[in-house]
């Protein structure tokens, strides 16, 4: 893996992602290709491997920094073991709505968020959308009490992790790939994700309740890697930041809009979808921003200014 250049001096980009090939990051990254090789010509290809095909997530952040993986987009589970700075974003209830965290991620917090990468030999250039993460369970949420000891699927990150314990469920960190299985098998009980990852994994076969919770909202960052990057001239570098840009606006615009029409097939896949009053929860996990010695509370209060 890594850079490469074909016979006809062709770039070609391998860019990676955890997700389906249905979820609007697979979209994203397909338009993002489209955009660069209008941009340059034909000069430079994007390869896009979705599911995981280049490795797990941390697998290929770690990738992006030995240079055998160009581009990855990943959830910041994982990137809080590179840049524990991210976590602020993963704090539980933390944005009002989706204009508010477009607002933040693509403002100074974020761009901050992004430049801090560098340091760590990634050249950090969006935040795309996964999505508002919701509860799926196989018995009925309808209060903080309910999730007691539930045996509750994560990813590896130290405040998502540090919410659900203060509720008082049971959080099992998890790689993805095992999830599914995991569930089947009683493993675990529940998992917590957008809808368009709950849908494209077919998690309606192992999991009867959807709760709405919206907890936290999940960006990807989209992210290259700095020996991958400098190997570029400057004006194939300026092209990959003008086609992200691009591809940003239209991933989002693709995942507002299959959340809803996904929401409505795991309807009609027999899921119960619920919708529930999710001030017990905010109240539950309320002291988890001035618990976690990685959130810097400057940042978090440039975050709360801007949904005002």
């Amino acid at each position: 893996m890594g850079l490469s250049a074909t016979a006809h001096a062709q770039t070609v980009i391998k860019a990676g992602h955890g997700a389906q090939a249905g979820h609007p990051t697979q979209f994203g990254l397909v338009k993002f290709g489209e955009l660069v090789a209008a941009k340059t010509g034909g000069k430079v290809k994007v390869e896009v491997y979705p599911d995981r095909q280049l490795g797990e997530e941390r697998e290929m952040v770690e990738g992006l920094q030995l240079g055998t993986v160009d581009m990855a987009v990943v959830s910041t589970g994982p990137l809080n073991a590179f840049v524990p700075q991210v976590g602020v974003i993963d704090l539980p209830f933390l944005f009002k709505d989706s204009q508010h965290a477009y607002k933040v991620l693509d403002g100074e917090v974020g761009q901050d968020l992004l430049k801090r990468m560098d340091q760590k030999g990634i050249v950090g250039l969006a935040w795309w959308e996964n999505g508002w993460r919701h509860l799926t369970t196989k018995k009925a949420i309808k209060a903080p009490d309910d999730l007691k000891g539930v045996k509750l699927r994560t990813m590896q990150n130290p405040v998502h992790i540090a919410a659900f314990k203060q509720i008082g469920a049971a959080p099992i960190p998890m790689a993805w790939g095992e999830v599914f299985t995991s569930l089947g098998q009683g493993v675990i009980d529940a998992q917590e994700n957008p809808v368009t990852i709950i849908y494209t994994n077919s998690l309606w076969e192992v999991q009867k309740y959807l709760t709405l919770t919206g907890h936290v909202y999940g960006p990807h960052a989209v992210m290259f890697s700095k020996v991958a990057w400098d190997r570029l001239p400057a004006d194939q570098q300026k092209a990959l930041r003008e086609a992200v840009a691009e591809a940003t606006t239209y991933q989002r615009e693709t995942s507002q809009r299959l959340e809803k029409e996904q929401l409505e097939e795991l309807k009609k896949k027999g899921m119960v979808v619920e919708t529930i009053d999710t001030a017990p929860f905010r109240a539950a996990t309320a002291e988890i921003a001035s618990s976690q010695k990685n959130v810097d509370q400057a940042m978090l209060e440039k975050i709360r200014a801007a949904g005002n």
